[in-house]
Formats: C-alpha cells, structure tokens, sequence
C-alpha cells in the first residue's frame, strides 16, 4: 500500500545539471514523482512512494559510536516524503551515484550534517555503512511491506556496499533535511532511499528573544534579530505583546553599559523603496524610544536607522519569506 498526496507551496531548488522536480517517468509507480527540493539519478525508477503531512523523525547526525547505537540525532517533526530509486543496470556504481547527489546538494547550498561510503561493513565510526543504515532504518521505519524497499534494510551476499548523505537548508517556510541511504544490493541493481523533511516555521511573534540569546548573538554575529516585537499592520505602532522581547533587551543593554547599537528596521519589498524606508526607519525609531521612555536606557547609545528591503534574509516571492524580512535588528556599533 502506498500514500499519495499533493505538494503545494514547495520551493523548488533544482539541483545542478539533473531535471527539476517534480517530475514522473514511465517506469514510475503510479502516482509517484520527485519531490520538487530534489530531483533522481538520471537511470532510477520510483518503485516506492509515501507521504505523511505531519509526523516525528530522527536525523541522524554522527557516527556510530557503539553496539546498534549513533551518537548524536536530531529529533524534528513535519510533512515527510519518503520516495525509493531503483537503478538497474552495470554501468553505475551506489558510489557515483552518491558522489552525484552530495554534488548536486552542495551546488544548491545545502549544509552537509554527514556523509560516507565505508568499503566495508565497519561499526563505530562510520557514516553511511551498513551498520549505520541499519540503526536508521530501524529508528525511522516504514510500514509497508513492499519488496523493493526492503531490499535496502535486508541486504544480501552479493551486497556491494553502502552510502548515505545528511543534509539541511534553512528555508523561509522552514527547515529542510534530506536523508540519503543507498545500497549496491548487486552487480546490476543500485538501491536509494531519499528522505525528505520538511519542518514547519513556527508562527512568529509568540517567542521572544531573551538576554542570554541576544548576548550570544552578539558575540558570534555582531548583531541579533528581535524576535517577538511586533507591529500594527503597516505602521509603527508597537502592540502589546512586543513588552517581553523589550524588556529582554534592557536587560541585556543594562548589563552591557559601556555597548552602543543601531537599531535597524526592515521591510519585504512589496511597495515603493521610499515608504518601505520610511516604515523601517519609523519602526527602529519606536523601538528605540521605547527602551529610552520606558525602560531607561540612555537615547544615546541607540542609534536608529531604516534599510527597508535591501537587506533581505529570504526570497520576498512567498508570504513566509516576506514575513522573515520584516524585522527589527539590534547591531552592534
């Protein structure tokens, strides 16, 4: 049995030199296609397909450290694509066709959490042997129990080796990993599970920044993004609940006494650059005088200014990277 459904809204990051996503072939299973974030190996079939809008998975992000034990995992939650490749045939290596996708995934600026492809059946140590892919598979296991895909978890004596990729993009709707397993089950037949998952972002303003997060910030990136300030729509009329993100940062502007700032405004870029501008620059300024009238802190060691949309951190073509962008910085001078 297997699970089909729609992928709405996805980013589609076609990875270098393969077809973008989604895309179906005749070989597929009905229904089947790549997910639009990462296309196939030219030559692989889907022989196995399922999607779950919501529900856990453990990344694995290190090695195996003991007996059916990896050190280090991720533990997320969100909509999981789980789609099998079948590639038949003598001319291919799971090692070419692991070097293909670790390629491809950092030509589209994913981060590499892990990756290997151990010769032999090692243990502790190792990423992407068969020991490691069978502390995964077994952690993140499907319930079906379709022939090609058990192939992967089975292995076989005429089993060639192994392969796996861990990777993440920070997406304006959220995060993305992928989880590679492959597995040259035979001369002629080369086995590749691709996993995709996709965690929601988390509605802003619900969480504010505090101190210690703002301190950290500072020292590892001279500057920090507040979260939890929040604005009336389209003005810079700061609401209530803005109250706990401001006085996390007097609290670390009053343990930080001899530190000027700028406080900069931002904006997506739907409307003109001058209005935008002025809003971020009307926005940096409330915040400013806030933590002045309210909180104490003296007006000259906060310094406002606007920048509107020329500092993006998302693509402004979707209302979550649109609403990524607006937002008020705090950096230090």
């Amino acid at each position: 049995m297997k699970y089909f459904c729609g992928i709405p809204g996805m980013i589609v990051l076609a990875l270098a030199g393969w077809l973008a996503g989604p895309f179906a072939m005749a070989g597929d299973d009905p229904g089947a296609a790549d997910h639009p974030m990462v296309s196939r190996y030219p030559g692989q079939e889907i022989r196995w397909y399922a999607v779950e809008n919501f529900m856990p998975y453990k990344v694995p992000a290190g090695p195996v450290t003991g007996y059916r034990t990896i050190g280090e995992w991720i533990e997320t939650q969100g909509r999981v694509t789980r789609i099998f490749y079948a590639y038949e045939g003598n001319d291919r290596t799971h090692e070419e066709i692991w070097k293909n996708y670790s390629d491809a995934l950092k030509a589209a600026e994913f981060e590499i959490i892990g990756e290997g492809s151990p010769r032999t059946r090692v243990g502790a140590g190792e990423v992407g042997g068969r020991t490691w892919q069978g502390i995964v598979l077994t952690t993140n296991p499907w319930q079906e129990s379709d022939p090609d895909v058990n192939t992967l978890a089975a292995g076989t004596s005429s089993q060639g080796g192994s392969a796996a990729i861990i990777a993440r993009r920070e997406r304006a709707a959220g995060t993305a990993y992928v989880v590679i397993n492959i597995e040259q089950h035979s001369a002629e037949y080369v086995g590749t599970l691709v996993d995709i998952i996709e965690v929601e972002a988390a509605q802003t303003g619900l969480i504010a920044v505090d101190a210690e997060a703002i301190g950290n910030d500072m020292v590892e990136y001279g500057r920090v993004v507040l979260d939890g300030i929040v604005f009336d729509f389209d003005k810079a009329t700061l609401k209530a609940e803005s109250k706990p993100a401001l006085e996390a940062i007097a609290q670390y502007l009053a343990a930080h006494p001899d530190k000027t700032f700028f406080v900069v405004g931002h904006t997506d870029s739907k409307g003109t650059f001058a209005y935008n501008q002025g809003l971020s620059a009307d926005r940096a300024r409330a915040v400013a005088d806030a933590l002045k009238h309210d909180y104490g802190i003296a007006g000259d060691r906060l310094q406002p200014h606007g920048v509107g949309p020329l500092a993006p951190v998302f693509a402004n073509d979707s209302d979550a990277g649109r609403d990524r962008n607006r937002r008020v910085e705090l950096v230090e001078r």
